[in-house]
């Protein structure tokens, strides 16, 4: 018998290479979970802009930029554990320009957590709003009160007055603010 093998023109038998794809669609698939994270990343750092945008626009609206600190009165309430915090915010609070009722320790009754908070009656919650400037992350809380005051009530976890600068910065006139926010 003769081995085809060796004749002219006759090609030996060598075993089929077969290419596994599995390791080729793990790739892709890895690849495609990496575009898939970068993508929601990239959307939700915009949603994110688009909400602090709308919260610089919406507080740019509400804080007066034309309030006199002296046309009403501040009390200041001492909330947290430090003997004459009251004070010495009362002073600071009076070299800005206003006027100071009450310094006094906190008797409401309320928790008062964080910071601290502002005190407010119907009708003056831009007052508030100015206010709240001067002691930043600061909650409100709007009560029954009839006369024209604002409290500053100070927390427990309170480290000290905004700076002029920074106040005099969210103090942007709404015409420059209007113009970087959406119209409605």
């Amino acid at each position: 018998m003769t081995d085809l093998a060796s004749e002219p023109g006759v090609r030996r038998a060598t075993p089929r290479r077969t290419r596994r794809p599995i390791p080729a669609l793990v790739l892709l698939l890895l690849l495609a979970l990496a575009a898939l994270a970068v993508w929601f990343d990239v959307l939700s750092d915009e949603e994110r802009r688009d909400e602090e945008r709308a919260a610089a626009c919406s507080s740019a609206a509400a804080v007066p930029t034309e309030v006199d600190p002296a046309t009403f009165t501040i009390n200041v309430l001492n909330a947290s554990d430090v003997a004459g915090e009251a004070g010495k915010v009362a002073e600071t609070l009076r070299s800005r320009g206003f006027t100071v009722g009450l310094t006094e320790n906190d008797r409401s009754g309320n928790e008062v957590t964080g910071v601290g908070e502002v005190r407010f009656g119907p009708g003056r919650d831009g007052l508030a709003r100015f206010v709240a400037l001067q002691l930043p992350g600061a909650g409100e809380r709007q009560d029954g009160r009839a006369e024209a005051t604002v409290d500053v009530v100070i927390g427990p976890e309170f480290a000290g007055l905004a700076t002029q600068d920074a106040v005099a910065a969210a103090l942007v006139p709404p015409t420059t603010a209007a113009g970087a926010c959406p119209v409605p």
